[in-house]
């Protein structure tokens, strides 16, 4: 039986493609890398630009004008080859050992669309309390999932029609997150199982676009996702935003900031 192929999917700006640091593709040959990449603006990446992105056998390169990670995000979806994605930004350094037990786990579970992982800070800790033992995901346990947690089936994501929703994520001038979580939401709603499997992914720095608190915008943002995430459902948007946002008192968020954030002030 062949090893299950394993896609890298990167996505950045041209002013970044130098952070990259490329996984050990050398030791895993049923590894590739598929590197997405923005201008910013209205005009594609400069071919000087593109000099400064990563090379080598079974690493490719696509140049996107425009910006919107999750734009980046879909074409990773639609263009890689793996029969599993992770998705990363230019900062992600990637543990070959946790990536190997998550496809082996998704290897013995065939049913399974998505498993979200741990990642650690430059010290090597752990960014988040992660739960201690595998549980199933729901959309009140996975708000908290970053992008290069997540590694998915490819066949039965695409299958399913699922892509990122690109009024979301960085680059997005009013909900410049979230993007990672409503993925996960529409991956529940059409019915696709996802789980959280405690094994290290990968390795990011510990401040992140995820880590804010403290501004209107911050609170805006975070509130919006509620809504969309549970689309349809005129209640829940507001009972999930009361419950996540008393975890959030004293840690960021003031007690008048938290009756703004269940009201999208």
């Amino acid at each position: 039986m062949s090893k299950p192929t394993f896609t890298f999917g990167y996505s950045t700006l041209a002013s970044r493609l130098g952070n990259i640091v490329l996984p050990d593709l050398a030791n895993n040959p049923n590894w590739d890398v598929l590197i997405t990449v923005q201008s910013g603006d209205k005009k594609p990446p400069t071919v000087e630009q593109l000099l400064q992105s990563p090379t080598g056998d079974r690493v490719t390169t696509r140049a996107f004008a425009g910006k919107g990670v999750a734009k980046l995000r879909n074409q990773v979806l639609c263009l890689a080859t793996g029969d599993y994605v992770i998705f990363a930004d230019d900062d992600i350094v990637f543990n070959p050992e946790g990536i190997a037990k998550a496809i082996e786990y998704m290897e013995a579970n065939p049913a399974l669309a998505l498993v979200l992982g741990q990642a650690v800070d430059d010290s090597g800790r752990l960014r988040k309390n992660y739960p201690g033992s595998p549980e199933k995901l729901t959309k009140l346990n996975s708000a908290r999932a970053a992008t290069y947690e997540m590694i998915v089936r490819r066949e039965l994501v695409t299958k399913a029609g699922i892509t990122f929703d690109e009024n979301f994520g960085a680059g997005v001038k009013k909900t410049y997150l979230g993007d990672e979580y409503i993925f996960i939401c529409d991956l529940i709603s059409a019915g696709l199982r996802c789980e959280y499997l405690p094994v290290v992914l990968a390795n990011h720095p510990t401040v992140s676009s995820g880590s804010g608190w403290g501004t209107k915008k911050d609170r805006v943002a975070r509130a919006l996702i509620f809504d969309r995430a549970f689309r349809g459902n005129r209640t829940l948007p507001y009972l999930v935003r009361i419950a996540f946002g008393m975890r959030k008192i004293g840690k960021g968020l003031s007690f008048t900031a938290f009756f703004k954030f269940v009201f999208k002030r």
